[in-house]
């Protein structure tokens, strides 16, 4: 498969659903469709059509807000209908602006509420090891998201219990909606705050490029004594020129059709 490909389709329809209601989570949507790429059509056991496959690999995105990456991705591989991406975020929507593992097939953890995924996906990952399921439960949070205090809590506890079936991101792309991340409460240096919770650490510089990210996952997957730790270098907006040039002021905003056309020009 070419998973850079795979991604610009991915990204189309993120814009597509988001330019249809005219307004949503653009930024760090676009931002982690590299690292759902090379997971969801590569790494993970899942079955789309048994969504609650007992055993399956868990991805849990802790910055709920991105939901809209997730469902482009469902979607494309027949979690639900293709046409339900249209109805995002609208009257009766199985597509919340937040990710609701009730409403959404694929969805395996109700998320927004900044940490408590995170500490979801460890509570997952103990019940995982507890089954002896062999399952890995991946999990994704933000730089702005690290800010939590219920992020650290959750990682000693990981860090503790030694959970190497836990695979962790960072969407580390600098921005969230009150400005740069450096300037609301730095968060940095995160490589040596998550070694010194008991974490095997890998950094990659080019968090937007697919075949860095697959490395990372397997190189991931070798740790047997501790969770992993990705940090993605991202950009916020990742994919559209004029997106990525409005810095933190692409989190959320109105996404008008024209936009829309530029942004799929830019795409093909």
């Amino acid at each position: 498969m070419d998973y850079q490909a795979k991604a610009k389709q991915i990204r189309r329809s993120i814009l597509e659903m988001i330019a249809h209601l005219g307004v949503g989570h653009v930024g760090g949507s676009l931002s982690i469709v590299d690292v759902l790429t090379i997971l969801y059509y590569k790494h993970m056991n899942i079955d789309p059509s048994n969504p609650k496959m007992e055993g399956r690999d868990r991805l849990i995105i802790s910055k709920g807000h991105s939901g809209p990456a997730l469902y482009a991705v469902l979607a494309d591989l027949g979690y639900f209908p293709i046409e339900w991406l249209l109805t995002l975020n609208q009257p009766k929507t199985l597509l919340p602006s937040h990710c609701d593992m009730n409403l959404t097939p694929g969805v395996d953890m109700t998320t927004g509420s900044l940490g408590q995924g995170f500490s979801a996906s460890v509570g997952v990952a103990m019940a995982s090891r507890l089954k002896n399921d062999n399952a890995y439960i991946y999990t994704i949070i933000g730089d702005g998201e690290s800010q939590e205090g219920q992020i650290w809590e959750a990682a000693m506890f990981a860090g503790n219990q030694r959970l190497h079936h836990l695979i962790a991101f960072t969407d580390n792309n600098h921005a969230q909606i009150d400005g740069p991340t450096p300037d609301i409460n730095p968060v940095y240096p995160l490589d040596k705050k998550w070694k010194s919770f008991g974490w095997n650490v890998i950094v990659v510089e080019e968090g937007n490029d697919v075949h860095s990210i697959d490395a990372a996952i397997i190189k991931a997957k070798k740790s047997r004594f501790k969770p992993s730790m990705i940090i993605l270098n991202t950009i916020k907006g990742k994919g559209v020129s004029f997106i990525e040039r409005m810095g933190y002021a692409n989190h959320n905003f109105n996404l008008s059709k024209a936009q829309l056309a530029e942004a799929i020009k830019e795409l093909e």
